[in-house]
């Protein structure tokens, strides 16, 4: 007698509960946001990484110039619009044409193009701090302004003090920026970094404790070394730049402790919240009796 197969359909799934991650911010997200870069990717790869990604793509930035030799940028554009998708041309784009003296033909290239943000940096140019915060504040009035401190050479990059970083993030706020990218380049070898991809921890360190919104600042760490480092300093709410297309679900994975650079770390901390939420709801439960007893808590 031949056996008999139930069907794969009407087999009942294996309950279980799902893992408690990090709670994410739904999109559009004011922490936690991942800033993707694309040096020119193939039009057809790009789509396909938009749609599978995209949930945790929150800007794409179309490094330095290359938004002006890519053919199918219009069409790019489009896909991020249809995806609810913000994205801006890369800063080196914007130097280029300050140094030409044609300001306003940047501005209405973004402005043709669809921009919804723009960046405002000085990593290659010499711009006043003065012309730097004239650009952003003309920029303003037609769309949000994403600033950049630090510069793309590293020797020059070693001898911009701390002070002088928090300084120039201070004055890129203050001139109408909501956000401000920390240099690090698509190679992670200048501004933040050393010349040999080594993080400047003192650094990093002297911007964290500078009192300045964390979440107003967006990190460029294009390896995984750098992501790392900032989601276990900073949190999983970090915001992070240039992450190559190839990197955003890795990404998403160490900001959940789904990676093992991460887990142990995200581990602790959900231990902590439960712990602390523990607590509050004893002193909760510890005031409600009190307060059947007549006893002020």
């Amino acid at each position: 007698m031949p056996q008999s197969f139930t069907p794969r359909s009407s087999i009942p799934p294996t309950a279980h509960r799902p893992l408690e991650l990090p709670v994410r911010e739904p999109k559009p997200r004011s922490r936690g946001r991942t800033m993707v870069i694309d040096s020119g990717a193939p039009l057809r790869w790009f789509e396909d990484v938009v749609e599978s990604a995209g949930d945790f793509i929150d800007l794409v930035k179309f490094g330095w110039g290359t938004a002006l030799v890519t053919a199918g940028i219009k069409h790019k554009t489009e896909v991020l619009r249809q995806h609810g998708i913000s994205y801006m041309f890369g800063g080196t784009l914007f130097e280029k044409y300050v140094l030409r003296g044609r300001f306003d033909d940047y501005r209405g290239l973004c402005l043709e193009h669809g921009c919804d943000r723009v960046e405002v940096s000085d990593g290659t140019i010499d711009l006043a701090p003065r012309d730097k915060a004239r650009y952003i504040g003309r920029l303003a009035a037609d769309f949000e302004v994403i600033s950049e401190v630090g510069f793309k050479d590293p020797h020059r990059s070693e001898l911009f003090a701390p002070s002088q970083w928090i300084a120039g993030i201070r004055r890129d706020l203050d001139a109408g920026a909501r956000s401000v990218i920390l240099e690090a380049r698509e190679s992670g070898t200048s501004g933040i970094c050393r010349a040999d991809g080594e993080l400047r921890f003192g650094l990093v360190e002297d911007v964290l404790d500078a009192g300045l919104p964390t979440e107003l600042l967006i990190f460029e760490a294009p390896t995984k070394k750098l992501q790392t480092y900032f989601v276990k300093r900073v949190g999983s709410d970090v915001n992070l730049g240039n992450i190559a297309l190839t990197d955003i679900i890795a990404v998403e994975t160490l900001r959940l402790g789904l990676r093992a650079d991460t887990l142990l770390d995200a581990e602790q901390a959900e231990q902590a919240e439960q712990a602390e939420e523990s607590d509050e709801a004893d002193d909760e439960e510890g005031d409600e009796v009190a307060r059947e007893f007549g006893v002020q808590p």
